[in-house]
């Protein structure tokens, strides 16, 4: 019976050195994420009161958030220090993800990466911020009006946690459109002039993710699909800019 190959020392010491910067990279993360949550630890309370403003603008005279679980109090706030930690620390781990797999690409794919990364983490931070200043107040107004007489508004500092995160992470990914479509456009399994034919199709898709993402009123789903129909198009306009070279030949074939 014959003996399997062996791998050649280099190959062996490249997988070492690889997989060694790979906890290098993955410590330096952790440890940075770890300061950053400490440090907003001591704060985790007005850090919490800051989110639960727009709820608490909107709230009839003397309504409050409660607590119904004992440890509510203290895990709530924690948890979402723990949150507002990874957003803050997104470009620092997205920055030594780059500095791992960077020396593999080539300088074409390098020079497209960098702004396509940056693009996809500043949309992000942007969908977070529109949520937070315009829908939310928006729902929340909605709410208190359309709250039946006799019935008080109490909302669980958890539950309203939880809501919240789901919003802003619902419309840090659909403002993510763009990026999807110079994606799709780079790897050539989609062309702008595509794009542009299933024009009305997409706004039909977008109506219905804004119908299942966010609460049953109108206005609250406009807030949602009118922003995704200008990310389409800016999607297409970038995807334009950034589109293979021989896909100009299909544009024009087509």
């Amino acid at each position: 019976m014959s003996e399997l190959p062996a791998h050649p020392p280099e190959e062996n010491s490249r997988l070492i050195d690889h997989l060694l910067e790979m906890r290098t990279r993955l410590l330096r993360s952790l440890i940075v994420f770890g300061i950053v949550a400490a440090a907003m630890l001591p704060f985790a309370n007005k850090i919490y009161g800051y989110l639960a403003q727009p709820l608490l603008d909107r709230l009839p005279e003397g309504g409050k958030l409660i607590a119904i679980d004992v440890a509510s109090p203290f895990f709530v706030p924690l948890k979402l220090v723990l949150v507002v930690a990874v957003l803050i620390c997104v470009p620092w781990f997205l920055y030594q993800a780059w500095a791992f797999v960077a020396p593999g690409l080539y300088q074409r794919e390098k020079r497209m990466a960098k702004p396509i990364l940056v693009s996809a983490v500043a949309l992000f931070y942007l969908g977070c911020a529109f949520a937070y200043f315009l829908v939310l107040p928006t729902v929340f107004g909605f709410m208190a009006k359309t709250t039946p007489e006799g019935v008080s508004m109490m909302t669980d500092i958890n539950h309203y946690l939880d809501f919240t995160l789901v919003i802003f992470l619902a419309f840090g990914l659909c403002f993510e459109v763009p990026v999807a479509l110079v994606i799709l456009v780079v790897l050539g399994l989609v062309t702008p002039a595509q794009l542009r034919e299933w024009r009305g199709y997409a706004i039909v898709g977008i109506f219905a993710v804004a119908a299942v993402l966010t609460p049953p009123d109108v206005l609250s789903q406009l807030l949602l699909a009118f922003p995704m129909m200008a990310l389409y198009e800016l999607g297409i306009l970038a995807g334009s800019w950034l589109k293979p070279k021989n896909s100009q030949v299909t544009d024009t074939l087509g």
